[in-house]
């Protein structure tokens, strides 16, 4: 019976997973209602030799229930099998909370021979950097951070991706299918409101948002936003209430940047349209679910790989971008999502690819009702929430900008966006 029992519960964990996360660009699903990717992940190939004694230690806030860590803990599994990694080149530590465990958990990686060390959270900066100060010797990466370009340190490096137009992309999405619920007068023109689930009130949250609220805003200029944070990036009770809420004050359209499947669930409990993010949850919310982004850190893990055992300096600040393969999109689920959406996303890419359209166009939003010409941000972040840079350029705000800093820095307040509540 204890064996039975084992097998049923082991079944049962892969089955979650399933459900958890479909890759981007990839299905889990034979339905003809699903349409391919409008922007897959692509394929990696390998140019170097992996030097013998090479590991690659990874650091993550939570595991695999998180859409966030799933994620890196995938993407270095992809990029690793490209390289022709072995299993025991690659230390995988989770659930490692913000604070000097990070920096004992690098420690560590290190006393086990790892080379290069990546660190996925924010909170993990400061401390993983302590580690980089102790061993020169090693290199350490850091997504989501702030401080490498101030802090003087060869051996520790940020990266992030222009994410902000993959969530732009999955808001025209969203957009499609508001203004169809616009035309089948299911709602009206100004009843379009879009709820938004947010984990703390950071640059990177405040980008992500507005660039969606700004693709959505692309299709119907009446949509308006609200914003609810939950103070946790994986909180799936708070998440699945913070939804919740954002319905009952009229939202029709939920999105989020949270890392659970609490505010998907949700959605697909009360049958609300929802875009989620980090990878598909058309599993979850089958009748609900129109599309996710995500960035693709596999590229940037191969590209380090190649680094560290080439010899070659790793960008201080790297920025992935569409061009690199490290923004995509999920599949459509064309069982929820408005006719047309696959066409229009496409041609959306292309513009955003050929440089010919930019997310935060000034021209398309205003904030205390007039439109930005200029705009200094805190870019070269000391803690003391000073701006300093520049970042309006050629009429738009140019965020994750090369030779600025790579993770986000937009914070603007921008008209047609409420927050609900601002206490993280």
């Amino acid at each position: 019976m204890k064996k039975i029992l084992a097998l049923v519960l082991a079944l049962a964990m892969v089955l979650a997973m399933g459900v958890m996360m479909a890759s981007c660009g990839s299905s889990t699903s034979d339905d003809e209602d699903v349409i391919k990717s409008p922007l897959p992940e692509i394929e990696l190939v390998k140019d170097f030799d992996v030097k013998d004694d090479f590991k690659i230690g990874i650091i993550t806030l939570h595991d695999e229930k998180s859409t966030y860590d799933l994620n890196f803990i995938e993407s270095v599994k992809r990029a690793a099998k490209a390289a022709g990694l072995k299993d025991e080149q690659v230390i995988i530590k989770s659930n490692i909370d913000e604070s000097s465990a990070c920096e004992e958990a690098a420690l560590d990686l290190v006393d086990k021979g790892c080379k290069l060390i990546f660190a996925d959270s924010f909170g993990h900066e400061s401390f993983l950097m302590e580690a980089a100060k102790k061993h020169p010797e090693v290199q350490f990466c850091h997504a989501t951070g702030t401080h490498a370009h101030t802090s003087g340190l060869s051996n520790f490096h940020n990266a992030f991706a222009s994410i902000y137009e993959g969530r732009y992309v999955a808001g025209v999405a969203a957009g499609m299918k508001l203004k169809e619920m616009i035309d089948a007068g299911t709602i009206t023109a100004d009843k379009a409101v879009v709820g938004y689930v947010g984990a703390f009130t950071y640059a990177e949250v405040i980008s992500g948002y507005t660039s969606f609220y700004l693709g959505v805003k692309s299709i119907v200029p009446t949509a308006t936003m609200k914003v609810q944070f939950t103070g946790s990036w994986y909180d799936e009770t708070a998440e699945k209430n913070a939804a919740q809420a954002l319905m009952s004050m009229g939202c029709v359209l939920i999105s989020q940047h949270a890392d659970s499947l609490g505010a998907p669930s949700a959605c697909e409990d009360a049958g609300v349209p929802n875009v989620s993010y980090n990878g598909s949850t058309i599993e979850a919310g089958p009748n609900t679910f129109i599309i996710s982004s995500k960035i693709d850190w596999a590229p940037y893990f191969l590209y380090i790989m190649k680094c560290v055992n080439t010899g070659a300096a790793i960008d201080t600040d790297w920025t992935g971008n569409m061009s690199t393969g490290s923004v995509c999109l999920s599949e459509i689920n064309a069982k929820v999502a408005a006719a047309g959406t696959a066409e229009k996303l496409a041609d959306v890419i292309s513009a955003l690819k050929a440089g010919t359209l930019h997310v935060f166009d000034t021209a398309t939003f205003t904030v205390g009702g007039e439109h930005l010409s200029s705009y200094l941000a805190d870019v070269d972040d000391f803690g003391d929430y000073t701006p300093e840079t520049e970042v309006i350029t050629n009429g738009y705000f140019d965020e994750s900008a090369t030779g600025k800093r790579s993770a986000p820095y937009f914070d603007l307040r921008i008209d047609g966006i409420e927050l609900v509540n601002e206490k993280y």
